[in-house]
């Protein structure tokens, strides 16, 4: 293999992971409606995807080109994922189910997260429902907190959309 053959594949690998790692986070931005950054990505995601595809495309004679193009999209997978989960944009609900509701929600408030509970029963008895709004990078650092107030406690978290109040038009009821 020439060292320009080489050379092209350590590129076409590069540029791969650097448009599967565009693609991982765009995706996870259109998950939260982020459009403008989402749009951003996307464009130079492309930008990037069509340069390579022509460069394999265009020399089928060399098959290691395919191989370089196939290890830069796995590689680009691994770690658009991990920058995904470094960043951890956006924000998520937790839920706790707790015999311990008072205590935890008053160390929870106290703590600056935002707390809505409720009373529930399940087959073992009753227990307090609470919900926690809660940035995803500390998503853990809340589960850690309420399992050292509750160590029974247990906890669902579901990432959201959109957090905040509705606009007073769109809360009341209104008959059709």
């Amino acid at each position: 293999m020439s060292a320009s053959i080489a050379l092209t594949c350590v590129l076409i690998v590069l540029a791969r992971i650097a448009d599967v790692t565009l693609d991982t986070l765009r995706t996870s931005t259109i998950i939260q409606g982020r459009r403008g950054f989402s749009t951003m990505l996307g464009f130079f995601e492309a930008l990037i995807y069509i340069g390579v595809v022509a460069k394999v495309l265009l020399n089928l004679d060399h098959p290691v080109y395919a191989l370089a193009y196939g290890i830069g999209f796995a590689a680009g997978t691994y770690l658009g994922i991990a920058i995904e989960q470094h960043l951890a944009f956006g924000d998520q609900v937790a839920t706790l189910f707790t015999r311990r509701g008072e205590a935890l929600a008053k160390a929870l408030s106290a703590g600056g997260y935002r707390v809505a509970g409720v009373q529930g029963r399940v087959r073992e008895g009753d227990v307090t429902i609470l919900y926690v709004q809660v940035a995803r990078r500390q998503a853990q650092r809340l589960i850690r907190e309420a399992s050292e107030i509750d160590d029974q406690c247990f906890c669902v978290v579901n990432d959201i959309r959109m957090a905040g109040y509705l606009p007073p038009r769109l809360s009341r009821v209104q008959n059709a």
